[in-house]
């Protein structure tokens, strides 16, 4: 059997807002992904939190998931991930627990080590809070404790929250997360849409050492991965230029609104910046059908993931939705 069949899929949305958009329409357009997915049999839709990005929608994260939950029916709901070091594990804690409360069986906690923004609005966000990526660890156990049952003489409970034992994934694009999540028995995200370099020392790391616990007797594998598909070769390669452009504008601290695809890049890159932008979406499966379909069997193959996530941030809805169709269609 293909390995395709076995593997589950997921999408991953940061809410992309174009450059004649507006943050609404981005919100609009991340439910009516999340809809689209679920209708295609996908496992679960996340969004990413991320700060002071003018093309990125999703900073409120919890916010935003109510929405998507509200307004769909069976799929999974998650971050992917919250930023721990931006919050108080008892605020998270809350937050989903509250969202698991109205939406039971349905919500995924996915935690991040790295603050998704640049050390100005990490500053604004945390305030007074003291402590940071390197209290990742401790974080992480005083949020697990939070969501778990009531202890004796517990000081501090999170309502809703306690006792909800809401499914907790660890993401990384180092190895730090992937050895934490090996430790602690829980299942482990590689974020490989942007970050592939470590991808295979990252899985071998955290399968390796994984400890069994309460949540998982053996490891669990998801990878992101850039979706550029379309109908034809040719179109897919004209799609991804808004990708490209987007990589190339995080890279110059840019602004990061979604632009439309040109026809070339020549005269837009310099070379170091094409390479950059290569490596960036080194995963990336672009093309049509049979191009993606092959891309997908050696992914699989060399790296026996359990499940992947996609992103996908193509200019018009109609061209993110047909992807996603072409990927369904490969199972």
């Amino acid at each position: 059997m293909s390995r395709i069949k076995e593997t589950a899929f997921s999408a991953l949305d940061l809410a992309p807002v174009r450059d004649d958009g507006t943050p609404a329409r981005a919100l609009h357009n991340a439910l009516a992904l999340a809809r689209h997915v679920e209708q295609l049999g996908f496992t679960r839709f996340w969004v990413a939190e991320h700060h002071n990005m003018d093309g990125i929608a999703s900073s409120a994260t919890a916010v935003l998931l109510g929405y998507l939950a509200a307004n769909t029916t069976r799929i999974r709901l998650g971050a992917g991930g919250v930023m721990l070091p931006n919050h108080a594990p008892l605020v998270i804690a809350e937050q989903f627990g509250t969202l698991d409360a109205l939406y039971p069986g349905r919500i995924d906690l996915g935690l991040g080590r790295a603050p998704g923004a640049d050390q100005f609005t990490a500053r604004a966000l945390r305030r007074d809070r003291l402590g940071g990526p390197d209290d990742f660890p401790a974080d992480v156990e005083e949020l697990q404790a939070l969501l778990g049952p009531r202890q004796p003489n517990q000081r501090v409970i999170a309502m809703p929250g306690v006792d909800s034992r809401l499914p907790i994934w660890l993401l990384g694009s180092s190895l730090f997360s992937a050895q934490l999540a090996a430790a602690k028995g829980l299942p482990y995200a590689f974020a490989s849409h942007f970050a592939p370099r470590f991808m295979h020392q990252a899985i071998r790391l955290y399968r390796d050492n994984f400890q069994p616990s309460a949540v998982l007797d053996k490891p669990y594998v998801m990878l992101g991965v850039p979706l550029i598909a379309a109908d034809s070769d040719e179109r897919a390669e004209y799609l991804a230029t808004s990708v490209y452009q987007r990589v190339l504008a995080l890279i110059r601290g840019q602004s990061l609104v979604l632009r439309p695809p040109v026809e070339s890049m020549q005269g837009l890159w310099l070379a170091h910046e094409q390479q950059a932008v290569g490596d960036f979406l080194g995963l990336a499966l672009i093309g049509g059908p049979e191009k993606v379909r092959a891309r997908l069997e050696v992914l699989l193959e060399q790296t026996g993931a359990d499940e992947l996530i996609f992103t996908c941030d193509l200019y018009e809805t109609a061209d993110r939705h047909r992807a996603f169709e072409i990927l369904a269609g490969l199972r």
